[in-house]
C-alpha cells in the first residue's frame, strides 16, 4: 500500500481546531446512550457531529434521546453490525475527525479535546485511542500489540487460566514500558477511537466482513501498513461500562467474537505455508467456543 501519511487539519489561530464527527452503534440501548451523550457534552469544547447507528428495534428510544441532545439517527433498518454501522453513520463524512465510539462509554471531562491536540501533535497519527478504564476504575488493557499465530495462540489458550502468561502480556502491552506515556501500539480497542478522516476515507472505515469483533484488529493493522501509526493518549480517559450487550444475547456474542478472530487468523496469515498452522488454530477456537457457550448456558 502506498499511502500518503495523512495531513494534520488546518486550523485558525484563536478557535477551537478541527472539526469533528462523533459516531456511534446502538443496539436497543439502555441508559448507557444517554450516559454517553450526556458525558460527551464536557469532553470537548466543540460542538460536534453526533450520529447514532441504529442497529436495533426499539427505534422510539433512540429517537428521544437524538432529539434530547441534538444527534442524528440513521438506519437501514437491520442490524449491520458495529463496523458496519460504524461504517453508514461516517458516510458523507466532511469534518476533519472522526471519532467511532461504543454508546455504553463514559467520556471524562477534556478527554475528547486531549486526543484532538495529540493528534494534531503527531501528524504521522492514523488512529488515536484513550485509556480505556473498567467501571470499577481498573485499566482496560486497549492498546494492543497484533496477533500473530504463535501469541494469539498463546494468549486464546492459556489467557483464561493463567493470566499473566508471557503471551497474554505481550499481547497486551503490559511489557512495553511506562504505560502513562503516549506511544505506538499495534491496534486499538474499537471501543473508543479517533481519526483524522483522510486516514478514515482513504482506508475505506472498517471491513464489513466482520459483523461484531476484530474489525478494530483489523483497522489497525491496515493503519500501520499504510505507514501510520496507532497511537495510545493515556491522558486521555474514557470509562467503558461495558457488558450490557454480553449479558442479554451471551451465547449469539461468543459465536460472533470466535467467527470473527478465525476470519482475522486466515486473512492476515494467508501463505500456503500457514495452512496447517491456520486450520490447528481455527480447531481450537471452535473447542474454545463450545466450551464458552456452555459455560454462558450454566451461568
Amino acid at each position: 500500500m502506498t499511502d500518503a501519511a495523512p495531513t494534520p487539519p488546518s486550523t485558525s489561530a484563536g478557535t477551537p481546531p478541527g472539526t469533528v464527527r462523533v459516531v456511534t452503534v446502538a443496539y436497543n440501548p439502555g441508559e448507557e446512550l444517554a450516559r454517553f451523550l450526556e458525558s460527551l457534552t464536557a469532553a470537548t469544547t466543540r460542538t460536534p457531529v453526533v450520529v447514532i447507528a441504529d442497529n436495533g428495534t426499539e427505534h422510539e428510544r433512540v429517537r428521544q434521546l437524538a432529539e434530547r441532545y441534538g444527534a442524528r439517527v440513521v438506519s437501514d433498518g437491520t442490524n449491520r453490525g458495529y463496523g458496519a454501522g460504524a461504517n453508514l453513520a461516517a458516510r458523507d463524512l466532511d469534518e476533519d475527525w472522526l471519532v467511532v465510539a461504543n454508546p455504553d462509554i463514559v467520556w471524562q471531562p477534556g478527554s475528547l479535546d486531549v486526543l484532538i491536540e495529540a493528534g494534531r501533535a503527531e501528524p504521522r497519527a492514523g488512529c488515536l485511542g484513550p485509556r480505556l478504564l473498567n467501571a470499577d476504575g481498573s485499566v482496560y488493557p486497549s492498546g494492543r500489540a497484533l496477533p500473530s499465530l504463535i501469541s494469539g495462540t498463546g494468549h486464546a489458550v492459556l489467557g483464561r487460566i493463567w493470566p499473566n502468561n508471557p503471551f497474554s502480556a505481550a499481547y497486551h502491552g503490559t511489557n512495553a514500558g511506562d504505560a502513562d506515556a503516549t506511544r505506538a501500539v499495534g491496534w486499538l480497542s474499537g471501543a473508543c477511537l479517533l481519526l483524522p478522516a483522510a486516514a478514515w476515507r482513504r482506508l475505506g472505515g472498517f471491513d464489513e466482513g466482520y459483523f461484531m469483533f476484530f474489525e478494530d484488529v483489523d483497522l489497525g493493522a491496515r493503519v500501520g501498513r499504510a505507514g501510520w501509526l496507532n497511537v495510545q493518549v493515556p491522558e486521555a480517559v474514557v470509562f467503558h461500562e461495558q457488558g450490557a450487550s454480553w449479558k442479554s444475547r451471551p451465547e449469539h456474542m461468543i459465536r460472533a467474537h470466535h467467527a470473527s478472530a478465525r476470519r482475522y487468523i486466515s486473512a492476515s496469515h494467508p501463505a500456503l505455508w500457514q495452512a496447517p498452522v491456520r486450520w490447528a488454530v481455527s480447531a481450537g477456537l471452535k473447542v474454545r467456543e463450545e466450551i464458552a457457550v456452555r459455560a454462558s448456558r450454566r451461568d
